[in-house]
């Protein structure tokens, strides 16, 4: 199974939505909140080349926000990506 990185906020609604996806697939993730932490913004807007989050890492993919994650999703390619 790949490694699963989301940095979020607490207060978005996004970073929500895409945790209970990847809750409801039952798949291990290391969330890094980035609330209060600009150094960790700052980490994750250098890695990822955005500054909104949620921002979403499998393995070594970076897979882009929620909707880029929900889209994974619907194209039927989000659990092969899962089991790496």
């Amino acid at each position: 199974m790949s490694s699963i990185v989301i940095y979020t906020t607490a207060w978005c609604p996004y970073c929500i939505r895409a945790k209970r996806l990847l809750d409801s697939k039952s798949v291990p993730y290391e969330e890094i909140a980035v609330d209060s932490r600009p150094d960790l913004r700052a980490e994750m807007a250098q890695k990822a080349g955005r500054t909104s989050v949620p921002q979403i890492w499998i393995g070594d993919r970076h897979v882009g926000g929620c909707d880029d994650l929900f889209a994974l999703e619907r194209a039927g390619k989000l659990d092969t990506l899962l089991r790496g």
